[in-house]
């Protein structure tokens, strides 16, 4: 029998190894090579084309301008196909081709004309952003744009700005573009520089790594800087295309990357399209794509348990991070993410660092979010998510977080907020544990009905309104004159213990080795209040799905550990994020806690 079973095992490891395999590509390469080390491939793309579960394409230091659209996915976490740059090498893939040839026409403005077949089948300066709650500001906008030496260029609403000087005010110089049958004429802003001199670039691509068909599931993204791509307005009724995408599937691994210069949005976990995309901008027809989602395959089995970590996510005009009904079950943690929507070109909903409709046991964990229009939106179902150790400032004019139409149970714990406005609340369910805010509350009930669910499922138990309260807020440090007084209208629902509310200010103090966080305290936080260890038990049952604030496996919450993951006192645990004696003046390095 032993040998029996050993014959076995043998036999499923050389099948193993018979289809595991490594992949080299390099900018020496050429396609038709067999993709050794040796002799590898030229792109990314023709390793794509035959790599199977269990296999590695290793990409090598250079600049790839392409559109990786893989084939197949892997079968399962332990099999996987895995796209990585070679450590210690920088491999960029842009959506961007480089263009030449311009002639100066008179004081900034450059013009360049381009024929309509440089761009193949997709031309994004006749390519009109839109689509469900898409805001356009009284002005057409393409999602194209022109980057001088990496960083973009402003698109005028005509083509008269481009003429004119340019603005020595202005941060970011302009252009303007116009297609005709034959060619794209375009016209730049290039202050001091000749831009036959420099590396001027325009989008060439609607992506740079994005499955065409849903169901590529178990795939991992390592180590590349993505940037530069005409990305599409990404409404939660809608196909979510990003940067980057997973596009309805299931168990990728995005982590270690740079992804940024995105026209719309950077990582998008979203859902597939259909003939309703851009057609349902109501909270009705919403219920509707759900409704849609779930017959075809909306479940913990087949869609969503992404990874996206210790990503550097900038320079996206919609969101860092997008995910409607896609994102189920993912986590999102380690990502630095900043300067999202910070040119409000346009408008309409989505915009933040991180915006997720249906965050369902979702983690968000241990980001850095800052100037950003928003920084964390969830919206609709988000039960059973948790936003724990993330450090968020300078997040105007909106939030450092919002909260919409959700339920509950969700949980926000040991974070760090310092932007104007702390929280958005249009929702209930929720328990804020041990978080430090800097910043003002918004309450405001819903009229929507929205969905709630079964216990760590995606299957429907229900839908309701919104009347707000049923909150528990324990241990928090409320700074600078806040309170929760917004809560006053629903405190018989609410649960209120052990905050601790002053007038001093904190401050972010940026130095060599990171970013310390100080804080002068008015007076001491103890006092003579007794706290309790925060638990599931202590927590309760949130009240319109009755159900326990605790981890996706169905186990309880003890909120034990800090923002720097030190144990607490268990008997009387300090107020707010972190593990601090009884003194009054705070002052520790909050980012990168490594």
């Amino acid at each position: 029998m032993i040998k029996v079973l050993v014959a076995v095992i043998t036999i499923m490891l050389t099948t193993w190894a018979l289809h595991a395999a490594e992949y080299h590509v390099s900018p020496s390469g050429l396609d038709s090579n067999e993709g050794s080390n040796s002799k590898p491939f030229k792109t990314i793309s023709a390793a794509a084309r035959i790599a199977q579960p269990g296999d590695v394409i290793t990409v090598h230091e250079g600049t790839y301008r392409e559109r990786v659209n893989p084939p197949r996915g892997g079968t399962s976490d332990g099999k996987r196909i895995v796209y990585q740059a070679a450590p210690g090498e920088k491999v960029v893939i842009k959506g961007s081709k480089v263009v030449t040839g311009w002639e100066k026409l008179q004081n900034d403005t450059w013009q360049t004309v381009i024929p309509n077949s440089f761009f193949s089948e997709f031309n994004p300066y006749s390519d009109l952003i839109h689509g469900d709650w898409f805001k356009s500001k009284g002005r057409e906008h393409h999602t194209g744009s022109v980057y001088l030496n990496g960083h973009w260029l402003i698109e005028a609403p005509k083509l008269e700005a481009v003429l004119k000087p340019a603005d020595k005010a202005a941060k970011d110089l302009l252009w303007f573009a116009k297609v005709d049958e034959n060619n794209t004429t375009i016209w730049a802003q290039f202050k001091g520089v000749d831009p036959n001199e420099e590396l001027v670039e325009v989008n060439a691509r609607q992506t740079v790594f994005y499955p065409d068909k849903p169901g590529r599931n178990y795939i991992t993204v390592r180590g590349f800087t993505l940037e530069h791509a005409a990305t599409p307005w990404a409404p939660p009724t809608a196909e979510q295309i990003g940067l980057i995408g997973t596009h309805w599937s299931k168990g990728w691994i995005i982590e270690n990357n740079t992804i940024r210069y995105s026209t719309c949005v950077g990582v998008t976990l979203g859902k597939y399209g259909d003939e309703w995309d851009n057609r349902s901008q109501s909270a009705g027809a919403y219920n509707q794509t759900i409704q849609r989602a779930l017959t075809n395959g909306w479940s913990k089995v087949d869609i969503g348990n992404h990874v996206v970590r210790d990503n550097h996510i900038s320079h996206c005009e919609q969101a860092g991070i997008v995910g409607s009904l896609g994102a189920v079950f993912s986590t999102i943690s380690g990502n630095h993410i900043h300067d999202i929507h910070v040119r409000s070109l346009f408008s309409g909903a989505e915009m933040a660092g991180i915006k997720i409709h249906a965050s369902i046991d979702m983690l968000i964990s241990d980001n850095y979010i800052h100037n950003c229009y928003r920084g964390i939106w969830l919206d609709w179902m988000a039960q059973g998510a948790r936003v724990t150790r993330n450090l968020l400032h300078d997040n105007h004019p909106s939030s450092d977080l919002f909260m919409e139409v959700n339920h509950g149970p969700f949980l926000v714990d040991n974070n760090i907020f310092l932007s104007r406005r702390f929280l958005r609340d249009w929702s209930w369910g929720g328990a804020y544990v041990h978080n430090l805010a800097a910043g003002s509350f918004q309450v405001r009930p819903q009229g929507r009905k929205t969905p709630y669910h079964k216990a760590h499922s995606t299957e429907l138990a229900g839908r309701h309104d919104i009347k707000c309260g049923d909150n528990r807020f324990f241990n928090n440090i409320l700074v600078e004159g806040h309170n929760l007084s917004a809560y006053n209208k629903y405190a018989d629902s609410m649960t209120i213990k052990g905050n601790v509310f002053v007038d001093s200010k904190a401050v972010l103090i940026k130095k060599e080795e990171g970013l310390y966080l100080e804080l002068d305290l008015d007076k001491p936080l103890f006092g003579n209040e007794e706290r309790r260890l925060v638990t599931t038990e202590l927590l309760g049952r949130a009240k319109i799905p009755d159900l326990p604030f605790e981890q996706p496996d169905g186990t309880p919450y003890r909120l034990d550990r800090d923002y720097f993951g030190a144990m607490r006192d268990a008997k009387n645990p300090a107020p707010g994020p972190f593990r601090i004696r009884r003194g009054v003046d705070i002052s520790l390095k909050v980012w990168p806690r490594k």
